[in-house]
C-alpha cells in the first residue's frame, strides 16, 4: 500500500506574539527592521465586541486574533471554514484557580471561568464571533498534529481549513507540571495547492526535532511550530516539527 502525500496550499498566515503582533511585524522582526513601536501586552481580536474581549482569557483572544488575520490574509470568510485549534495546555491560570477553588471553596466556583476552562474555549468563541456553523476540532496536541488534522481534512474533501496553534503562561503551581510562557498564536488558512501561493508536503518520520532556535516566544509551549513560520518568511525550502516522542514530521516548502 503506497502512503498518499499530503500537499496544500497556503493561503493566508497569522501570527501573534507581545514582540511581534502581526506576520508583517514578524517578518520585518526576521529581517531586523522591527520599529520600536511593534509591540504589544494583549490582543484585541475586533471580531469579539469590547466585553467578551473584556472577559475572555488571554489564550482565546490571541488564537481569535490569529485566526482573523490568516482569514483577512486568505481574503477568506471565517463564516465558511471548518476550523482546527490546537493548544498544548489550554488556559493553565483558570484551571489552576478551578483546582485551588475546588480544594477550599468548592461552593464558589465560578461558572464563567468554568466555560472559559474547556479545551475548546477559542473554538467556541471563534465559531459563536463569526456565525460559523462549520465543524471546529480542537485537539490537546503539538502543532504538527494539529498541521496533520488540517491536510487530513482537506484530503477528505474540505476546500479549505483553518488552523490555529495556541498557548499562553502556566501560573505558578501548574508550571511545575505544565511550563510554559508568554502568548502565543499563529494560524494558517489551508487550501488546495495553487500557482503563486506558497505550498507544503508532509511526511510523518523517526527521529527528533531539534531545539527552536527562535529569539521571541522561547518559553511557550507552542513555540516549537515557529520553525514553520520563520521558514515561511525566509522562503527556506524545508523544516522538521516535533511530532510525539522520536517522530517528527517533515514539512517541505515550495514557495510560488
Amino acid at each position: 500500500m503506497t502512503a498518499t502525500a499530503l500537499t496544500a496550499g497556503i493561503e493566508g498566515v497569522g501570527l501573534w506574539i507581545a514582540q511581534a503582533p502581526s506576520w508583517a511585524a514578524y517578518r520585518a522582526l526576521l529581517a531586523g527592521t522591527t520599529p520600536a513601536a511593534e509591540t504589544a501586552t494583549r490582543p484585541a481580536p475586533a471580531l469579539l465586541p469590547p466585553n467578551e474581549r473584556r472577559r475572555a482569557p488571554d489564550t482565546v483572544l490571541v488564537a481569535l486574533e490569529a485566526a482573523q488575520a490568516a482569514c483577512a490574509d486568505a481574503g477568506r470568510d471565517p463564516a465558511t471554514l471548518p476550523s482546527v485549534f490546537v493548544s498544548t495546555y489550554g488556559d493553565l491560570a483558570i484551571t489552576e484557580h478551578l483546582c485551588q477553588t475546588l480544594a477550599t471553596a468548592p461552593r464558589e466556583l465560578s461558572p464563567t471561568r468554568f466555560h472559559n476552562s474547556v479545551h475548546n474555549a477559542a473554538a467556541g468563541y471563534w465559531t459563536i464571533a463569526c456565525g460559523a456553523a462549520t465543524p471546529a476540532t480542537a485537539l490537546s496536541a503539538e502543532f504538527a498534529m494539529g498541521l496533520l488534522e488540517a491536510m487530513a481534512q482537506l484530503a477528505t474533501g474540505a476546500p479549505a481549513v483553518l488552523l490555529v496553534g495556541y498557548d499562553g503562561s502556566a501560573p505558578a503551581l501548574l508550571r511545575q507540571v505544565a511550563p510554559t510562557d508568554g502568548l502565543l498564536g499563529g494560524a494558517l488558512v489551508l487550501g488546495p495547492p495553487a500557482p503563486g501561493r506558497p505550498r507544503l508536503t508532509l511526511s510523518l518520520d523517526d527521529g527528533e526535532a531539534p531545539p527552536p532556535s527562535t529569539t521571541v516566544a522561547a518559553g511557550n509551549a507552542m513555540a516549537p511550530m515557529l520553525p514553520l513560520f520563520e521558514a515561511l518568511a525566509r522562503g527556506a525550502p524545508a523544516v522538521v516539527l516535533p511530532a510525539g516522542p522520536g517522530r517528527v514530521l517533515r514539512v517541505e516548502l515550495a514557495h510560488g
